[in-house]
């Protein structure tokens, strides 16, 4: 829901605009642009409720599903949530799968993850204690969407106590021990390139789910096969 409001339908689109500053008569999270503003599809014109100065933005909304502030309110956090687990989600896919094709270790390809012996505890248990803490986590992000700035603090170290940053979505502070925020123009250089890259990484995820429904084994094989004869390893056979 959230792609479809705030993203380009074409996601290597997308990517192809994280890394320079885009063209608006509004923001879109750089300043002092004077060019044409990069959108979606060239020369339409983007709805008044995307001015530009969300990361990404390129005008993608046909149905003006965020035209009520509130709502766009939930999308942009919608997305960018979508986007580190679909991060997450595509390392956690590939990763043990090449790692294990190079012969570093013996893991499970993903499909097979969940009948896999090697967990320190049971399905059952592991699925309580993931319910329980992301219960945890999301109501906080819930509670700080509601009054950007109330979560700051973290409840079991003190950490982040007093700081007065209301960017939601962005904690900073324990979440930034690199200090990028504390440079304007490079962290919003570097929310347009996580976006755009969560975008394409949702991408792959259904590629995945879809390669595995077809051929039942992982990414990296699929692509080591692809590679072997690209010509007749394909979509189309």
């Amino acid at each position: 829901m959230a792609a479809l409001t705030i993203s380009a339908p074409i996601v290597a689109r997308a990517g192809s605009f994280a890394g320079r500053k885009l063209a608006t008569n509004a923001t879109n999270g750089t300043v002092g642009k004077t060019a044409a503003r990069a959108v979606w599809m060239p020369g339409s014109e983007p709805p008044a409720h995307l001015d530009g100065s969300l990361p990404c933005d390129y005008g993608f909304d046909p149905l003006n599903l965020g035209a009520d502030p509130e709502n766009l309110k939930w999308f942009v956090q919608a997305e960018l949530m979508h986007c580190r687990w679909a991060l997450l989600g595509l390392a956690g896919m590939v990763g043990p799968e090449l790692l294990t094709k190079i012969g570093i270790s013996d893991l499970p390809n993903w499909i097979d993850a969940g009948n896999w012996d090697g967990y320190w505890l049971g399905a059952g248990p592991l699925l309580f204690v993931q319910f329980a803490m992301m219960n945890w986590a999301e109501v906080r992000r819930w509670e700080d969407m509601k009054n950007p700035g109330s979560m700051n603090e973290d409840p079991f170290t003190g950490a982040n106590k007093g700081d007065t940053n209301t960017d939601v979505g962005y904690p900073k502070g324990l979440f930034d021990p690199m200090g990028y925020a504390k440079d304007p123009a490079k962290m919003e250089t570097l929310k347009r390139k996580e976006i755009a890259n969560g975008r394409l990484a949702m991408v792959a995820i259904a590629g995945c789910f879809a390669q595995a429904i077809t051929t039942g084994v992982g990414p990296v094989e699929n692509l080591a096969y692809h590679l072997a004869d690209p010509g007749h390893h394909n979509i189309f056979s």
